[in-house]
């Protein structure tokens, strides 16, 4: 009998914490959504800011986020995947790859502000990019890479070690076999990595607060890497609290939502596709 009310009493609690979690995550996003999409318009869409003519426009915002996002992935993937590889298919002294692991951890749970601070002092100043697109994107870099490597390394351990050895027995070289044999086996988790990073780089603003600044112009890509400008969430930051504009920042907020929901689904939907394909 006592065990019987322990696994119901426990079951309960589980019960009720499933049920607080899940109705805190409908709760925000209902919130946002309800008090950001009505003030979603094509015409805050596609115009930029006015203090002439007092218009209120997020297009230049919207574009900085893009070249961010583009800037930092080009830079992150390469380094993150590449130094995954090496660290599980190539290294060989143990305890080099455990402190480095332990460093990537680390960097992980360093506040995003920290690697504004830095990134601020060592880009903008000290390599004279000035505050730039160019110098968050890389300071996003650098926040990015610890999670890259860590998740492709995790995806590249799953693959069996038998295959490796069946394809060393047929004669094939180490690239050859992490090319055709490892990264096609463990793909899908790698991409869905990747596209999470990219949900972490949509919501970054505190680093981008040192690094990119504020400006909300329109340029070209080449053009805008070199100069200042606003994403979507240093915009938010600053029309809800420089300006007082809560009714864009919700609009802001709600745009944010619903580009988070679309790369988790990305992330998913991914992984399925990659992981089918495999199989």
């Amino acid at each position: 009998m006592k065990r019987k009310a322990y696994i119901w009493i426990m079951k309960i609690l589980m019960w009720i914490s499933v049920a607080i979690t899940c109705g805190l995550v409908v709760f925000v996003i209902g919130f946002v959504l309800y008090k950001g999409v009505p003030n979603i318009t094509w015409k805050l869409l596609t115009t930029k800011p006015s203090y002439l003519t007092k218009n209120i426009g997020i297009l230049p915002d919207i574009l900085n986020t893009f070249y961010i996002v583009i800037a930092t992935l080009v830079v992150v993937l390469p380094l993150g995947v590449g130094a995954a590889i090496y660290l599980t298919e190539y290294a060989t002294n143990k305890k080099l790859v455990a402190v480095i692991e332990y460093a990537a951890e680390t960097l992980s749970g360093i506040p995003s502000i920290i690697y504004g601070l830095v990134g601020m002092l060592f880009f903008c100043e000290f390599l004279k990019m000035q505050t730039s697109i160019l110098a968050g994107a890389m300071t996003l870099v650098i926040m990015n890479l610890p999670t890259i490597m860590r998740t492709t390394q995790e995806s590249l351990k799953t693959v069996p070690q038998s295959y490796r050895e069946g394809a060393f027995g047929l004669g094939a070289g180490k690239w050859r076999v992490i090319r055709t044999v490892v990264l096609p086996s463990c793909v899908d988790g790698i991409m869905t990595g990747c596209i999470l990073a990219i949900g972490r780089i949509l919501g970054e603003s505190a680093a981008l607060l040192f690094t990119a600044g504020f400006a909300h112009t329109i340029n070209g890509f080449v053009d805008g890497l070199g100069r200042a400008g606003a994403t979507l969430t240093v915009a938010l930051y600053v029309y809800a609290k420089e300006q007082g504009e809560f009714e864009v920042a919700f609009a802001i907020a709600a745009i944010l939502m619903i580009l988070a929901l679309l790369v988790n689904l990305a992330a998913k939907f991914t992984g399925l596709y990659f992981k089918k394909k495999v199989e």
